[in-house]
């Protein structure tokens, strides 16, 4: 199989989709690696390094495009990218769909088989391609809100850790899954009192065993969310439902409670954020105020740290572009229910029902697949 490996466009995305080990692990397996020039440079990864592990080096992306079978990527594609678009492609990716109604409608349109990273799903429910990157945004989360926190940047002038005979910052963080517990962990470092708020009290009382008591859980509902939200110096965003869009879960009327120069980072935002007046940003303009509140929707926050994230990712997506090109998509899907699962477009078909529903669109199960 030919596999390509585009430059990302994204504003300050500076991923790529493949590191030279992982060249070097398709090549020995008979494949050719495609790479557009300079692809690695963000993530400090030479031409030459991608040549040494076997790959070819293409000077311009429709290039990469025109003659890979199976494209490796990080982000979704944008709409200049839209004509590179072409029947038969697999396109592997992060595609976070459920907001992008417009690029759902361009992959169904060409033929485009797209398989999205974050809905590829093992039996247990964990998100194997998914976690590494919600590890460095859960971290980033803090980073970023301290960051904005100081009033130099409009915050209210808070240090999240305190200092002796002064109260410290109190990080609120709505949802306890990946994002929500690397978010939890970076806080309570700081120094910072951190409440996770969740559906789940399986997952309430881990968090609560693995933090040994240093911060306090509690029910996600309307009631236990506004007393929060009145008290929150940071408000971390983590809220997710593989697939589908993220339940507005704080509304324009809430950031009332809010204090003045408090700081939101929404890192749901992929999938339409969990706050009602979150919208995209980016690393160039990464912020803006409402009522007072400052908002942080960044929507690929990882890219900032390339060299840690683009190597953690392709240790995650390997082994499956490995699997598609030994197998083929529709052998390697059938052998494989977590891949399965991470097939959101096929055959001109939405294949993925939480991607469906939040666009109001029908779809196929990809059991209806003809494999002949």
């Amino acid at each position: 199989m030919i596999i390509g490996v585009p430059r990302e466009i994204k504003d300050k995305e500076f991923r790529v989709g493949i590191v030279p080990a992982g060249v070097k692990t398709l090549t020995a397996a008979g494949h050719a690696v495609l790479i557009e020039k300079d692809a690695g440079r963000g993530s400090d990864i030479s031409d030459s390094d991608y040549v040494k592990a076997g790959a070819e080096i293409l000077h311009a992306a429709d290039h990469i495009y025109r003659q890979a079978e199976l494209v490796v990527k990080v982000k979704e594609p944008l709409p200049r990218e839209y004509a590179y678009l072409r029947p038969g492609m697999i396109l592997y990716t992060y595609l976070h769909l459920a907001p992008l109604p417009e690029l759902t409608e361009q992959l169904l349109r060409k033929g485009v088989t797209a398989i999205g990273y974050e809905t590829v799903r093992l039996d247990n429910g964990y998100l194997p391609l998914l976690a590494p990157m919600s590890e460095v945004a859960g971290r980033m989360a803090i980073q970023v809100g301290a960051h904005f926190l100081q009033k130099e940047e409009g915050g209210r002038g808070i240090l999240l850790g305190g200092v002796p005979g002064v109260e410290h910052g109190h990080v609120t963080i709505i949802g306890g899954g990946t994002v929500g517990s690397y978010a939890a962990r970076v806080a309570t470092a700081l120094g910072a009192t951190v409440t996770v708020l969740d559906t789940d009290l399986h997952r309430l009382a881990y968090l609560d065993d693995i933090f040994s008591g240093h911060i306090n859980t509690l029910m996600s509902n309307t009631h236990n969310l506004e007393q929060e939200l009145a008290i929150a110096d940071l408000l971390v965003g983590a809220v997710l439902i593989p697939g589908g869009s993220a339940p507005k879960l704080v509304t324009r009327q809430m950031l009332s409670l809010m204090k003045k120069g408090a700081v939101i980072v929404d890192v749901a935002i992929d999938q339409g954020g969990c706050v009602e007046t979150s919208r995209p940003t980016t690393h160039s303009e990464p912020i803006f105020i409402i009522d007072g509140i400052i908002h942080y929707c960044v929507a690929n926050m990882p890219g900032a740290v390339p060299r840690t994230s683009t190597f953690a990712l392709t240790n995650a997506t390997l082994p499956f572009a490995l699997e598609i090109a030994n197998k083929g998509l529709l052998n390697a899907a059938s052998e494989n229910r977590a891949l399965k699962r991470g097939i959101n477009i096929h055959d001109g078909a939405i294949r993925n029902r939480e991607v469906a529903e939040s666009q109001g669109r029908g779809w196929q199960d990809f059991s209806c697949v003809n494999h002949n």
